[in-house]
């Protein structure tokens, strides 16, 4: 579950982490109060989206007066914002958070997640953070990572050892190592499965300073904390992920054409990059659960069928013990028999029931291109995407 920046600091404030003081508005009116109470020279008006990059979409605006703060928010609320994480179609900005300027000597990055290779949770870092961290990371450039064998909490020392790897010393050092305890906290406490602060900002005062906070917690543990199920903003979710969400589908909406089922993260990913680099662009990933039943494979497949970007759909099975491919065949075949809206199917399987699932398809009378090499099935999906026909 996505948090909104101003939520996360709420939460990351209550471990001790340095957040300067902000507040939430939906108006322009209330912006301008807002930087009354706060104080100041100058501000920042964010918009509240589930996304990132906000800054270079002009989603992040500094002002040095209230005018210029009711100026800002003025031309943020009620717009769709578009940034490198949104899609073609944007986000509707609802609310902007007004927060007190910081002068900035230093930009880290710090994040917390969980590294699947090693089996545990990681703190990774780096001592040039803000806008150009992504290309730095991808080259490997600066960064301290604090990872400790599975099981093992780290030591006040290991978080001392990690702030002077990033270049810190004195003061600026034990608080930043404070941070760093601090965050590996919450994240434990919070069931996150991602705290990511960027910038952690070292002022020209020589405090460190929370400017932005990336926050997702897990869906799987919220039962422990229902307190925070309030905390999600069902308007910035898809509404086909709702939905998909609603019968247990693992769903994300993407900007192509070719709509996907597919059984597996793993193969679902897969399938996306052989779509890409032979030159055409998935719907969304669709990951169907081992445990699904008939009825939401099919609710699964009228959401793709409902979708007007899309154009062909590929289903890609692979039959394990838990779920067949006669049993995906089956659920395909009820929501294609009654949905008002039909489009091309590409169907390949491969392992458990594959024979049965083809046969399924036929004897129900899904007209699907069936496949058992999985580039075939990819090329006759572009095919079929580009021309529209069977």
């Amino acid at each position: 579950m996505n948090l909104h920046e101003h939520q996360a600091k709420s939460l990351l404030r209550d471990f001790g982490l340095p957040i300067p003081q902000g507040g939430v508005a939906t108006t322009p009116e209330e912006a301008s109060a807002l930087a009354q109470v706060l104080g100041g020279q100058g501000w920042a008006v964010k918009a509240q989206i589930h996304a990132g990059r906000r800054k270079q979409a002009g989603g992040v605006r500094f002002a040095d007066s209230r005018e210029a703060v009711v100026e800002a928010a003025r031309e943020l609320l009620g717009r769709p914002l578009v940034t490198g994480q949104t899609g073609r179609e944007g986000l509707l900005v609802k609310s902007v958070y007004v927060e007190t300027a910081a002068e900035i000597e230093q930009e880290i990055y710090l994040a917390a997640l969980v590294d699947r290779a090693a089996g545990c949770l990681t703190l990774i870092a780096s001592p040039t953070g803000g806008e150009k961290v992504e290309a730095g990371l991808a080259a490997g450039e600066g960064l301290v990572r604090l990872s400790p064998d599975a099981g093992m909490a780290p030591r006040d020392a290991d978080f001392a050892a990690m702030a002077s790897a990033l270049g810190l010393s004195g003061d600026t050092a034990e608080a930043a190592a404070g941070v760093l305890a601090a965050v590996w906290k919450a994240f434990l406490e919070l069931d996150a499965s991602l705290i990511e602060l960027n910038p952690l900002a070292i002022t020209k005062s020589g405090a460190l300073a929370v400017l932005d906070v990336k926050m997702v917690l897990d869906d799987n543990a919220l039962f422990r904390h229902p307190e925070l199920e309030a905390l999600r903003d069902e308007d910035e979710v898809d509404p086909q992920e709702r939905e998909a969400h609603r019968f247990e589908m693992n769903y994300v909406r993407l900007d192509g054409d070719i709509g996907l089922m597919v059984t597996g993260a793993g193969l679902c990913l897969a399938t996306i990059d052989m779509i890409k680099r032979r030159g055409g662009e998935p719907a969304n990933f669709m990951d169907v659960r081992p445990v699904a039943s008939g009825a939401q494979i099919a609710e699964g497949l009228r959401i793709l069928l409902r979708s007007p970007r899309v154009r062909v759909i590929l289903v890609n099975a692979m039959g394990g013990g838990i779920l067949r491919c006669d049993t995906l065949a089956e659920g395909v075949a009820e929501a294609y028999r009654t949905a008002a809206r039909k489009l091309p199917i590409v169907f390949r399987g491969a392992g458990t029931a594959k024979e049965l699932g083809e046969m399924t398809l036929r004897n129900q009378g899904v007209p699907a291109a069936v496949f058992d090499d999985l580039g075939e099935a990819v090329d006759e999906a572009l095919r079929l995407a580009k021309t529209g026909a069977a």
